[in-house]
């Protein structure tokens, strides 16, 4: 008998809640249950310090990365922001090298345009291997021991 009546009193409580629900859903006009079994799935309240990245992060930094577990496994405001930790600093670098090499095509360029200018009139000069330039006196040098100019 006993246990009758606390099958019984469970019942009169669970209609008691069930009817509550249902008169709350119609005043909000909210749904009643179906909103209560999603509740909590919302991101956790960030109690931990962050995992932070040096300002100029290399492979052995992300290698020594530890993030806390949670329910569902790692942290996932803590991967959130290491990750755009990296994005940004992986950002800066692409902006540096590009602007690195745009240097260095300027100056190439620069370069390339001044040998252009300063190209020698006389072909002796431009190919060393002809016999006028290698001849010290062709070009009006003094040549020490030869009695020359």
């Amino acid at each position: 008998m006993s246990f009758f009546l606390v099958f019984l009193a469970v019942v009169l409580v669970a209609a008691v809640l069930w009817a509550g629900l249902g008169r709350r859903t119609r005043r909000t006009g909210g749904a009643g249950l179906p909103s209560l079994l999603g509740a909590g799935l919302e991101d956790p309240p960030a109690n931990l310090p962050p995992v932070l990245l040096p300002a100029h992060a290399g492979p052995e930094d992300v290698d020594q990365l530890r993030f806390s577990l949670g329910l569902r496994g790692y942290r996932m405001d803590q991967v959130d922001q290491v990750l755009e930790d990296l994005r940004d600093q992986l950002a800066a670098k692409d902006r540096e090298v590009a602007e690195l090499r745009s240097r260095l095509a300027a100056m190439e360029h620069d370069v390339t345009e001044q040998d252009s200018n300063d190209a020698p009139a006389d072909p002796a000069l431009v190919d060393p291997g002809t016999t006028r330039a290698a001849d010290p006196e062709a070009r009006g040098t003094a040549v020490p021991g030869t009695g020359g100019p």
